[in-house]
């Protein structure tokens, strides 16, 4: 049995034999027969379309929200002076101990 050369599938093409399958019209197998594809390549290919479906509607699954470190630097000072201000006060009252 010969093997097929390797094929560069665009990404129009994807998509179009995705949809194919979301569509349930057909099964995975007869789309795959139908545009001369694996069955394990149609599949993976859904399986990206369905996890992807979201980011042309500003959704990023999975992606974390971008850290604004300024902000939480600016946090972290101004939490530094609030604990040197009550160390301070606590220890003229007399409620600190010298080993802290």
């Amino acid at each position: 049995m010969s093997r097929r050369p390797r094929r560069n599938h665009s990404s129009a093409f994807k998509a179009k034999v995705a949809l194919a399958t979301v569509r349930g019209d057909k099964t995975i197998a007869e789309v795959a027969r139908q545009y001369e594809v694996h069955r394990n390549q149609v599949t993976e290919w859904r399986k990206q379309l369905l996890e992807r479906a979201a980011e042309p509607f500003g959704a990023t699954p999975g992606a974390p929200p971008p850290v604004d470190f300024k902000a939480l630097q600016a946090k972290i000072g101004e939490l530094a002076l609030e604990i040197d201000f009550l160390s301070g006060a606590l220890g003229k009252a007399g409620l600190l101990s010298e080993k802290q």
